[in-house]
This record gives structure tokens, sequence and C-alpha cells, in this order.
């Protein structure tokens, strides 16, 4: 007889749609980018477009927090190591923004630990530095 798992929250949650809240939160999100990338166009530090994307995400009527530290929590202790997320929008989904021409692997591995690390559902990786912004936005579910 195989071993039984545990029914941890993100084991529960695997095979789970993501609710339709977070999905209009995240066509929120969505719209917040394609307004930015709109009026500021590529070519910009990363930093503007995470000030302005903010602003656009209150005008939406969506809290967040920004540059978030993620502790490691392993074996019952908590390690601090610098991990960072960008953006928390709800205390629900994750935004981690880019300003770069080329597109790197690790960002995905990034989001998915921030992801796993949070216990959080959904997040979006956005890169402003695209002449296209839709091909600029990836969605991860979890």
């Amino acid at each position: 007889m195989p071993p039984k798992h545990k029914n941890t929250k993100s084991h529960q949650n695997k095979y789970k749609p993501i609710p339709h809240e977070l999905d209009m939160i995240g066509k929120k999100i969505v719209d917040a980018a394609y307004t930015v990338h709109k009026n500021l166009g590529p070519g910009l530090l990363e930093k503007v477009y995470e000030v302005c994307f903010c602003h656009e995400l209150v005008k939406r009527g969506l809290k967040y927090q920004r540059q978030v530290d993620i502790p490691i929590v392993y074996d019952n202790l908590e390690f601090n190591e610098g991990l960072r997320l960008d953006v928390i929008v709800e205390n629900s989904i994750i935004c981690e923004l880019k300003a770069l021409e080329t597109v790197n692997p690790v960002w995905e591995a990034q989001i998915i630990s921030h992801l796993k690390l949070t216990d959080k559902r959904l997040g979006y990786l956005i890169n402003f530095n695209v002449v296209n912004i839709g091909k600029g936005i990836k969605r991860f579910a979890m």
C-alpha cells in the first residue's frame, strides 16, 4: 500500500481551478500593465514601471505591497536570504516586473519559487521592455 500524503494546503489546491475572484484581479493587473506600457513604452528602468504600475493598480481599486521580503521556512526554522518579490496584489497575486531586452529563463523559476514559498496560486511575470506588451506578460498558476 503506497504511503499517504499529508493534506497540505498546496497539495489540496494543486488541481483546483483558480478562483473567479483571483482571475478578476488578474485581469485588472494585466490591464494596468497594458496602460503603463501604452503610456511609457519600452526602454525605461524597472523602478519607473513599478511605481507607475502600482499607481494604475490603485486606480483600479487594488491594494498592493512593493518589494516584499520572502523568508524561507524549512524544518520549522526561518531563513532570511534576501529573497524579495516586486509586487504582491491584494495579498494574493505575485507580480514580478522586468525591463530587459533578453528574456532569461531564471525569471520563470524565480516566480514559481515565490509562489511556492508564499503558498500563493497566481503570479504574473511582466517584462515592459518589449514592443508588444502582450508578448511581455506571462501568467503562472499553481
